[in-house]
């Protein structure tokens, strides 16, 4: 059986599963619960600096995107940090790193961008015992009159400033959290590294207004007749995620700094996906809101059947196994031919696929008077939206079109050399080949 043993920044936890920081993670109950259910790990919710805690709506607190069978693909949330005391915070993490000392306990800070704000929390939250800190530099609504959240992760100079100080005054690693909210996430991922950081997280929550409330013409979720924007988050924001992990896995001046990976986690196969484009670990949190803590129970059988099938004994052996396959488009093999083909003993006669290239795409799909579907050869170029329309799965796929043969659509022989768009005749910007 494999080993899922998770080793991060030498943080061990028996799973690469944590909880992200987050309302489950908000007091000791829950994590007692969580760690009962099978977390390897826990983020602790963002904790703010002594004085009194800062102050969350009483009114709805969550909006929500749904599927056509109410499925929920996307939660927005208006949620602060912990509004609860700082000494009861220390006091429950001591108290549950005690009782679980095979458990990764992380705790996520937020204080005004002050060095002093730093100093004076850092060593209250080392003394609990807990195995490393998480800057929260994501939080997208909020606070921002205070030097906090996005407001703070949006400028990396600031990023690098903060990360520096938390390694002046604190001993343990420093995972920084990096915001979604920004044009280039390799610009404060860099920051991070530069300041020092041991490891990043991401991504925090995107903002975002989910709805509208028509009658009362009002974003969701409306507290009184007033809304605002919020963090979007669950399984919607997964490719957003996933390409933010990609772009800093494979970026010279970011490559192997360790990333623990956020952003609509829910299954076994979107953990294993992560890790393959460079993720030491994954944090879940709209999943277990969802489903409740035992969904992790799933994922760690899920991940473990995958990991034997494929002989993967430990995580090392498929962590960062995509990134080398993760290019830009201009590098993509323009010589590759791929044409659709329809399955007639699965084609249940939907006629999705024709509507959608008839109308939308390159009208590559014929319609015979029986509603007998066939993909037309010469004017097919693999766009794959047949694929993605079609309800039946594996009914229609993508067949490599061999070097050597026609392409009937441009007529011209399938060569089996790679050549790109940097060196296309049609590029103005070509370059010669070397």
């Amino acid at each position: 059986m494999a080993d899922l043993t998770a080793d991060f920044l030498g943080i061990k936890s028996p799973n690469p599963f944590w909880l992200a920081s987050a309302p489950p993670t908000d007091k000791e109950y829950n994590v007692r619960r969580a760690f009962e259910a099978g977390w390897g790990g826990v983020v602790w919710k963002t904790l703010g600096s002594e004085g009194p805690p800062v102050v969350n709506v009483n009114g709805p607190r969550y909006g929500a995107i749904w599927g056509a069978d109410r499925r929920l693909l996307g939660l927005n949330n208006i949620e602060l940090i912990t509004d609860r005391p700082l000494e009861v915070n220390l006091e429950e993490i001591t108290r549950v790193k005690k009782d679980y000392p095979d458990r990764a306990i992380i705790v996520s800070i937020m204080v005004p961008c002050e060095e002093q704000a730093w100093k004076d929390i850092l060593p209250r939250v080392e003394a609990t015992g807990a195995d490393g800190i998480e800057l929260n530099f994501g939080c997208p609504h909020g606070m921002a009159e205070r030097g906090m959240g996005s407001a703070v992760g949006q400028v990396p100079e600031y990023i690098q400033m903060v990360t520096e100080w938390c390694k002046k005054y604190y001993s343990k690693p420093v995972i920084v959290k990096l915001t979604p909210n920004i044009t280039d996430i390799r610009h404060p991922a860099r920051a991070a590294k530069a300041g020092g950081a041991d490891a990043v997280s991401l991504i925090n929550t995107i903002n975002s207004i989910v709805s509208v409330d028509l009658d009362a013409m009002a974003p969701e979720p409306t507290i009184g007749d007033k809304g605002t924007h919020g963090g979007y988050c669950g399984p919607a924001v997964k490719p957003i995620a996933l390409n933010m992990v990609a772009e800093i896995a494979r970026c010279p001046q970011t490559h192997g700094l360790p990333i623990s990976a956020i952003g609509g986690v829910t299954t076994w196969r979107d953990a294993a996906e992560f890790m393959t484009m460079g993720a030491g670990n994954v944090q879940v949190c709209t999943a277990a809101m969802t489903y409740g803590f035992n969904v992790v129970k799933e994922m760690i059988s899920g991940l473990n059947q995958w990991m034997d099938d494929k002989g993967y004994k430990t995580l090392d052996d498929f962590v960062g196994k995509a990134v080398p396959n993760v290019t830009d488009w201009q590098y993509l093999n323009l010589n590759y031919v791929a044409k659709a083909k329809i399955s007639q003993d699965d084609c249940i006669k939907c006629g999705r696929c024709f509507a959608a290239c008839e109308d939308t795409s390159h009208q590559a799909i014929a319609m015979s008077e029986d509603r007998v579907f066939t993909v037309k050869d010469d004017e097919c170029v693999a766009c794959n939206l047949c694929v993605n329309v079609c309800p039946v799965e594996g009914c229609i796929t993508m067949e490599q079109v061999p070097a050597g043969q026609i392409d009937e659509r441009t007529g011209k022989v399938v060569s089996d050399e790679y050549a790109n768009w940097t060196t296309h005749p049609n590029n103005p910007s070509a370059t010669a080949a070397e």
